[in-house]
């Protein structure tokens, strides 16, 4: 399930999806806690340790939640309260199901509940997800990045180009193509990491 949770309420405009913990109903669907009359607990955890639980009651069209909280130390509050559900239909057949955030005048239809003292949608939160706090630089490594590993190449534009071998099996336009895009990714990341720290490149590290 969600990330590291951080008890935060309400707190605009700061902070990403990654700093709450989260509820996916996908998650839930998968592992059939949707069905009427399943409850199961679900803990997050971070290093290998539990950070927080919730038990997840599903009734027809809706699921209870049952947790408790504090917020900045205080004392633990018990909370419970139920969730209601919606359906839209599929292309390809089947439905969608989707969560009516609970906070008070919103009920927006969404996959992905975030919690602090309640779980609501990101909007109720004012989150962000974690690219667009990015950087133009970092947001350019991190595509780099992605076709480093489509190639097999060591992640990191910092480790400097590679030597260029084609992945086996792949063919030669294809592996021109993604070697173009990275370069192009990999120069705008090393410049705004220049930018932004002060520094000129040597000249192992341009592409």
């Amino acid at each position: 399930m969600g990330g590291s949770g951080s008890g935060r309420h309400w707190q605009f405009g700061a902070d990403t999806t990654d700093d709450y913990r989260s509820i996916d109903i996908r998650w839930l669907k998968r592992e059939g806690l949707l069905e009427s009359g399943v409850s199961r607990s679900i803990t997050w955890s971070r290093g290998g340790e539990v950070t927080g639980s919730i038990n997840v009651r599903s009734e027809p069209g809706r699921v209870i939640l049952d947790y408790r909280h504090r917020d900045r130390g205080g004392e633990w509050q018990p909370e419970r309260y139920p969730v209601y559900l919606d359906t839209t239909p599929c292309h390809i057949g089947g439905e969608r199901h989707w969560f009516l955030c609970p906070a008070r005048g919103c009920g927006r239809r969404v996959a992905i509940l975030y919690g602090g003292a309640i779980f609501a949608c990101r909007h109720c939160y004012r989150l962000a997800y974690p690219s667009q706090r990015e950087k133009p630089g970092d947001r350019a490594a991190r595509k780099a990045d992605r076709i480093r590993d489509k190639l097999g190449w060591e992640g990191g534009v910092l480790n400097g180009p590679e030597p260029w071998n084609k992945p086996k099996g792949m063919h030669q336009a294809t592996f021109d193509r993604l070697r173009w895009k990275h370069d192009r990714f990999a120069d705008r990341a090393l410049a705004g990491f220049a930018e932004q720290f002060g520094f000129d490149l040597p000249d192992e590290y341009r592409f």
